[in-house]
């Protein structure tokens, strides 16, 4: 039986409580979060303790595992104290506000050779291994890149020094995923639209990549909308156009492949698989999600100076 405790305890953190709970071989020993109410309320619904902070649930001992599923602007302390007591990290996106936390991070992993993972769940979309097979011997020339949708409902989001803005907090998913599809990316020239407010993240931005085999790229982001209205990347390919999103694959506009559903369990299985020392397919281990961090933080910091933003490919 794997212990699995867990740093946060909002909207992310319930869905894996909820994923972990169903497998027989795990057992969630603690929910903390600086919030204690919220904590509790969680910790109920599975049969956990409750802390009021991720130091008194690692304190409390008896972990095989920590699952950091925090704000933006709460990564940092949380990982680095679970890595002091050598317990595999689990990771929910974004990284951090800033590259040399999420760089002290993956050091701190690969000093101690521990398992971790990163919440970028759409590596396990059953339809992405349908796409790759599709793309087999054809480059990628084009990619478009879409998060268009509303103002999550939480109270730090707009405020671009908790949550990064929306390129990093939310369009991260698709960068991800044009790393797979595509490639590694040289340069960025992301332009917002109008002026924000004093700290807010910008509600509109457009960008251009340019990936290292020479395909080009598109990402347009916006939270102007009332409802999520199209998130997710389409690509170019000779003689043949995809376009994924979370739920389907679309072949040459004509034909649909619905996803199997089952990417947030699968995500969550193959870390536990890594925790218990068996054969685990963990697709975005800390180090490989640096790199699409990177590739977010490099769009997010073009958007603010208003100026291209070279990157190693």
């Amino acid at each position: 039986m794997i212990r699995v405790g867990i740093i946060g305890a909002g909207n992310v953190a319930a869905r894996h409580a909820d994923v972990l709970s169903s497998f027989p071989d795990v057992m969630i020993a603690g929910i903390a979060d600086t919030d204690r109410q919220k904590a509790e309320d969680l910790a109920a619904k599975h049969g956990a303790p409750a802390y009021g902070g991720h130091a008194d649930l690692l304190g409390a001992g008896a972990l095989d595992a920590v699952y950091v599923c925090v704000p933006p602007f709460a990564h940092g302390n949380p990982e680095l104290d679970a890595l002091s007591y050598n317990l595999p990290i689990f990771v929910e996106k974004p990284l951090s506000l800033d590259l040399h936390t999420a760089e002290s991070i993956a050091n701190e992993i690969s000093r101690r050779s521990l398992p971790s993972a990163v919440g970028h769940h759409w590596r396990y979309l059953d339809i992405l291994h349908q796409a790759r097979d599709l793309l087999a011997e054809r480059p990628v020339r084009l990619a478009l890149g879409h998060w268009l949708d509303k103002v999550p409902p939480v109270a730090w989001w707009l405020d671009r020094s908790r949550s990064g803005g929306q390129i990093v907090e939310q369009a991260v998913h698709v960068l991800d995923l044009a790393r797979v599809l595509v490639g590694e990316v040289t340069m960025v020239h992301a332009v917002p639209a109008g002026e924000s407010g004093d700290g807010e993240v910008d509600r509109a931005t457009a960008a251009v990549l340019r990936f290292a085999d020479g395909a080009a790229g598109l990402l347009a982001t916006s939270c102007l909308l009332s409802q999520k209205h199209r998130v997710g990347l389409e690509v170019c390919a000779e003689g043949l156009a995809l376009e994924l999103s979370e739920t389907r694959l679309l072949v040459d506009g004509e034909r649909v492949i619905e996803d199997d559903g089952q990417a947030k369990t699968r995500v969550d299985r193959e870390f536990v698989n890594a925790v218990r020392g068996r054969d685990a397919d963990v697709r975005v281990p800390y180090g490989e999600a640096l790199r699409t961090h990177r590739l977010a933080l490099a769009l997010a910091r073009s958007a603010t100076e208003r100026r291209p933003v070279m990157l190693d490919g």
